[in-house]
């Protein structure tokens, strides 16, 4: 049997650059090797979006729409909905009891997120706690690899951190997962911030049209310390060279404008404009494909439910072994 993959979004909004190279384009790549399940994280999302879950819901399907768009296909990849598999909550539970509240306060990415949303003193134990869940979504489709951002390599540490723990008290039951990092380990935003977001307002798009990813280039941070075209730029560092190296496929265009930049020999303007057209020559067959799937709305729909029924019979299997190794298995208590 193929290795298994377990990845997912949380749906809270369409799909953006970031997602692309930190984890989407890995999932495209792999899914030939791999038994793929792509979970739509819309109860974890409920952490910190308890308040207006119609949000949520109205998303799930523009989160599936951009799996289809980068080409995840669903003759080889599960979709799966979080919410209508119960057997993930019923493992958070019993992992809850193999972790400590110390250890999730050290958990580098819980506390980067708690800064960044505000939440100080008054975090929901929700949210504090979705690392555990998170580790539930790998281990009960006995995921091998998770494709993530560095941003989630904690998680997958604590995930298996849990693994070999439940496996030490109750016997060899579960599967080991390994993080894989995207070929970009994490995207600054079009406003040079560390990280590309959709709740700081700094992301470009799978779904954005050209003149929309024009104008988010060009309103892109460079090098500060330049004044003028002629002035040497700071390649180093820059946002628009970073976009460039992740996205542009003419390297000889990317070594060239270097070269010119750091000489003072070329504008803002011009190394942005040759971004610009880099990013919608790659998002145009996306976008393409994402307006098939769009007139398909009830196709979609079932792709979704199928790879759902799916997942739960595989996550069926996995929750009889760790109720057996548990000693819970109360099959006879059927109503």
């Amino acid at each position: 049997m193929k290795r298994r993959i377990l990845t997912g979004d949380r749906p809270t909004g369409r799909l953006h650059l970031g997602h692309y190279v930190g984890s989407l384009e890995q999932r495209v790549r792999l899914q030939e090797e791999y038994d793929t399940f792509v979970l739509i994280a819309d109860v974890q999302a409920l952490t910190d979006n308890a308040d207006r879950p119609e949000h949520l819901a109205r998303n799930v399907r523009e989160v599936l729409l951009d799996y289809l768009a980068v080409g995840l296909d669903p003759e080889r990849v599960t979709f799966v909905l979080q919410s209508a598999v119960p057997e993930i909550a019923e493992l958070t539970v019993y992992f809850l009891n193999l972790v400590t509240v110390a250890r999730l306060q050290r958990n580098p990415t819980v506390k980067e997120e708690i800064r960044q949303k505000g939440f100080e003193g008054e975090v929901p134990a929700g949210f504090f706690c979705y690392p555990v869940s998170q580790a539930a979504d790998i281990t009960v489709f006995d995921a091998h690899l998770v494709p993530v951002g560095d941003d989630q390599m904690p998680m997958i540490e604590q995930t298996r951190e849990i693994v070999r723990r439940f496996n030490r008290l109750y016997g060899e039951t579960l599967v080991e997962p390994e993080g894989l990092l995207g070929r970009v380990a994490r995207l600054p935003g079009t406003d040079g911030r560390a990280k590309m977001s959709k709740s700081l307002d700094n992301a470009i798009f799978l779904a954005d049209d050209p003149e929309t990813v024009r104008r988010k280039v060009m309103r892109m941070y460079t090098d500060p310390n330049r004044i003028h075209p002629t002035d040497p730029g700071r390649v180093e560092g820059n946002p628009v060279f970073t976009f460039h190296d992740a996205f542009n496929p003419d390297r000889d265009e990317v070594a060239e404008l270097k070269s010119r930049y750091r000489a003072g020999r070329v504008g803002d303007v011009e190394v942005k404009q040759r971004l610009a057209a880099a990013l919608n020559a790659l998002l145009d067959p996306i976008r393409e494909r994402r307006q098939h799937f769009e007139s398909q709305p009830d196709h979609v729909e079932a792709l979704l439910r199928a790879g759902t029924c799916r997942a739960r019979q595989v996550a069926g299997e996995t929750m009889a072994r760790v109720r057996a190794a548990m000693h819970l298995d109360r099959s006879g208590f059927v109503c």
